[in-house]
């Protein structure tokens, strides 16, 4: 777009459920407030030399502010949303989406853009050109630009490299979205909806924060019953994500082991296993691992159960009762020589057996705790519609950490 060109709307303000999309898609980038890095410079730097201007940029539109990844001869780190052009490039990928570049020839001729700060007077910029980047889901997120003192436009040309460099900088920008397929390869380690488990129904789902998340769960069937998990390691995004294969694989090994060569194993044998393998990788990290493990005998309702710090392992009584399972443990990872000791409580039909992650408290309330949750899954009496409400919450309010819920039910016979 040029001066020669009318701007019909310049749009400011996005539409609620587009604007939370697309700082969600921002923040799975994980790259808000790290240092500068040579690869974006050179994108800046190359910008500036073949169009012989003296500002250039990549930066990230925040709920509040634009932050400059990378900028050239502008002494800023950021500025306030409100009084940048930028805002307006991102807002015409949802108006413009198949040429969404904004070239303005000169900013003074146009009052929106003529009243903000650093636009017109002596050293400040009268030509712009910004381009849209975009993060996870194809969302925009953030500009790349190069700005001019003094008016000036651009022939076809070198739209042609401007959109040619822009494109550099989306795919350096795009490094960050190997998150993206990392969370594929998360998804796709999730175990398949279980079936098989006579006389009860079975329903897990999982949100992650970010792209890739350090909540998982797991389940499998054994010769009378079912196996299940629920772990949260500490933190989000791609470190706690690789933290979490490695439990992951750990538990599902040492339990499937221990219970083909001793069947009946007691679970803490299998946790402690675990906890010993992955020791070194959680002291190294500094992190820590809670968890909730339970076998259940699908003839009797019996659920032995292994609750190491998780703190979120629930029974919903036919009778319309929450009852809470108390601890068995500290997490993984806080003591080496931690020994943990199985609890059981059984399932009588109409039962329903809840674990959640701590993700689901920031989703219900900002105060919320354990008796929160328990009040929400009195309204839910079978796991489908449990999940389905969790899913709903999810999608309303971006988590600010995994969420994660594993329920299963004793189907009622009367």
């Amino acid at each position: 777009m040029s001066v020669d060109t009318e701007i019909a709307e310049i749009q400011l303000v996005l539409p609620p459920e587009a604007e939370e999309k697309r700082l969600r898609s921002l923040d799975q980038l994980q790259i808000l407030d790290s240092p500068p890095e040579d690869r974006f410079e050179r994108v800046t730097r190359m910008a500036r030399l073949i169009f012989g201007v003296p500002m250039a940029s990549v930066a990230l539109l925040d709920r509040d502010r634009l932050w400059f990844k990378m900028v050239e001869g502008l002494p800023l780190s950021e500025v306030p949303r409100a009084e940048t052009v930028c805002q307006t490039t991102v807002a015409r990928t949802y108006t413009q989406p198949v040429d969404p570049a904004l070239i303005v020839d000169d900013l003074e001729r146009i009052p929106e853009f003529a009243r903000l700060p650093g636009v017109g007077g002596e050293g400040g910029v009268r030509f712009y050109a910004g381009y849209p980047l975009y993060g996870p889901g194809h969302q925009p997120v953030g500009t790349f630009c190069v700005y001019d003192t003094s008016p000036r436009t651009f022939d076809e040309s070198q739209q042609a490299t401007f959109r040619e460099l822009a494109a550099w900088a989306q795919r350096e920008l795009e490094r960050a979205d190997d998150l993206e397929r990392a969370a594929a390869v998360q998804r796709q380690l999730l175990p398949a909806p279980l079936c098989g488990l006579t006389g009860y129904s079975v329903r897990s789902t999982c949100v992650p924060a970010y792209a890739v998340g350090g909540d998982f769960y797991d389940h499998y069937l054994t010769e009378d019953g079912a196996v299940f998990s629920v772990a949260d390691v500490m933190g989000k995004g791609l470190g706690a994500a690789i933290l979490t294969a490695s439990v992951r694989s750990a538990l599902r090994g040492a339990s499937r082991a221990l219970e083909h060569a001793r069947p009946g194993t007691s679970l803490g044998e299998a946790v402690s296993l675990v906890a010993g393998h992955v020791a070194d990788d959680l002291t190294s990290t500094e992190s820590f691992v809670t968890m909730f493990h339970a076998r259940l005998e699908r003839s009797t309702g019996q659920i032995e159960y292994i609750d190491a710090g998780h703190g979120l392992g629930m029974v919903s009584r036919k009778t319309g009762g929450v009852e809470p399972l108390p601890g068995c443990g500290l997490p993984l990872g806080v003591s080496v020589d931690d020994v943990w000791t199985s609890e059981t409580v059984t399932l009588h039909p109409g039962d329903m057996l809840i674990v959640v992650s701590d993700g689901l408290l920031d989703l219900l309330s900002e105060d919320s705790d354990a008796r929160t949750v328990q009040d929400f899954v009195r309204g839910h009496s079978d796991p489908e519609t449990l999940c389905s409400a969790v899913a709903a919450l999810a999608t309303s309010s971006a988590p600010l950490d995994d969420v994660t819920v594993v329920a299963v039910r004793r189907e009622d016979v009367g």
